[in-house]
Parts: structure tokens; sequence; C-alpha cells
């Protein structure tokens, strides 16, 4: 492989669903993770890389889940989902939290217009799960021709063979899949 080259104004750096209930219930490896999401996000800002988060929330009472959404109508029987992200990887002041309602960071958002207004043209992904939000958000990103870039070590899944398919198999016809530290080299 090439070696990654980024362009900072023109490139953004998403980290999806980062919130503590998920961390907690799709990381294994919390730790690490966490370590490694935040080596990025750091790398990221003192590059000039926007960094952009995207959390799933929903208003009082679930208004935005249908009860046909196997997914999401368990969140809604349970009350919702806290919508804070995890302190060891949190915004800082300044950087957009788009708030999604169904898996991909695009459906229903204000993502597109952020980026669109920035010049943003590719996006660097790390999120919670590998087979949820990381999967839907570069599916719809490819067709919106989007250079796309994963880094593999700021993704998790509670299913390693699923993560690991989509890294070695699927993500490699649409992105490129870097390491946290290759990624790094090229900030």
């Amino acid at each position: 492989m090439s070696e990654l080259t980024l362009d900072p104004a023109r490139s953004a750096l998403l980290v999806m669903d980062f919130q503590t209930p998920i961390v907690a219930r799709y990381a294994d490896a919390q730790d690490t993770l966490l370590a490694t999401t935040a080596g990025v996000v750091a790398a990221a800002r003192r590059s000039g890389l926007r960094v952009i988060y995207v959390v799933v929330g929903f208003r009082e009472g679930c208004p935005e889940i249908s009860p046909r959404n196997a997914i999401f109508s368990r969140i809604r029987e349970s009350g919702g989902i806290a919508s804070d992200v995890h302190r060891r990887v949190a915004p800082e002041a300044g950087e957009p939290v788009v708030t999604k309602h169904r898996v991909g960071a695009f459906m229903g958002t204000d993502l597109e217009m952020i980026l669109r207004a920035n010049g943003v043209d590719t996006l660097v992904m790390g999120g919670i799960a590998t087979s949820g939000v990381v999967l839907s958000t570069l599916r719809h990103a490819a067709d919106a021709d989007y250079r796309l870039v994963v880094v593999r070590d700021c993704c998790a899944d509670n299913d390693p063979d699923v993560h690991a398919c989509l890294m070695d198999k699927v993500f490699p016809r649409q992105a490129t899949v870097v390491s946290a530290a290759e990624l790094q080299r090229a900030l």
C-alpha cells in the first residue's frame, strides 16, 4: 500500500457513537480503544483536521422511533439512550456534534451540510459498532463520492469475526483501511 496522504483543509475525522453506554456495550478492549481513539483525535486537532462527533439520540419519548424499527424500538422501550460522549474522547468547544436518529450518520442529519460548507471531500472514520454506524456511514459516503479512510483500531464491534470481515474484505472495496499509527504518520 502506498503512503496515505491527507489534506487537513479538505478532510474531517468522524468520531461516531463513542457514547459512554455504547462503549460499555460494544467495546471489549475499552481502555485500548479509548486510548487509541484519543490519540487519533489529538493528532487530528494538532494537524488542523476537523473533528466532528456523531451521536445517536432522541427527544423525550423518542418520537423519532417507529415501532417497526427493529433496532431502535428496544431503545424506545428502555426510555432512550444517554448521548454523552465518553470523557476520554469528548469534543472540545467548537467541535460539531451531530445527533442522528438512525444507524448511519447521514440519514436525517445536517452532517452533509457541515461537510459541504467546509469543503470536506475526505472522511476519516472511527466508530462503534463497525457493523452499525461505520458500515452504514461508509456506504452512504461512498455513494456520495467522498474519499474514505477507516481507522481499524478506532472501531469496535461485539462480533470480532464481523469486524474482521468488514475491515479485511468489505471496506477496502470503497475505503482505505489504516491503523491509528498509519493515520498519525499521515497527519
